[in-house]
């Protein structure tokens, strides 16, 4: 896509407009190699047993950046070669695990054509459509 092209799309998009959203299902062995590449030794998020018997979770505990890393996804995908991912940010407020369904998504809630600017509501909600992750990105799209 030209570069006009891409100033063409960012002209399209309106505060409200929605990201597609994404499903996500991790399963135990995502969870071990998420964390290992992470240096994560936290058992919560392999030793099904010590998460339940010692910490209380009712199962292995999903790592608070893979959620991050999905919200980037996310934006990321939406934005394709039109611009780029200049900042996000996120809270891990509910906590959620393997088995689960997760969706990633967000929502345009401003924009700024004298940069090319975007604001994003970006999140992660569960099975239940609690946002267990909420977060803010901002996108910038190419200049002509």
């Amino acid at each position: 896509m030209t570069a006009t092209g891409k100033l063409a799309r960012f002209e399209t998009i309106k505060p409200g407009e929605e990201l597609p959203q994404r499903a996500f299902k991790p399963d135990n062995v995502q969870s071990m190699l998420y964390n290992a590449v992470l240096w994560n030794g936290h058992r919560i998020h392999f030793d099904e047993p010590y998460a339940r018997d010692v910490e209380g979770y009712p199962g292995l505990v999903i790592a608070g950046p893979l959620l991050g890393d999905w919200l980037n996804q996310c934006v990321e995908e939406w934005l394709g070669e039109d611009g780029r991912l200049v900042s996000i940010e996120y809270s891990n407020r509910i906590a959620t695990y393997i088995g689960e369904t997760l969706y990633s998504g967000g929502t345009v809630t401003a924009c700024r054509p004298e940069g090319g600017e975007l604001d994003i509501e970006v999140f992660i909600k569960n099975e239940a459509g609690e946002v267990v992750t909420p977060g803010k990105a901002l996108v910038r799209f190419h200049k002509a």
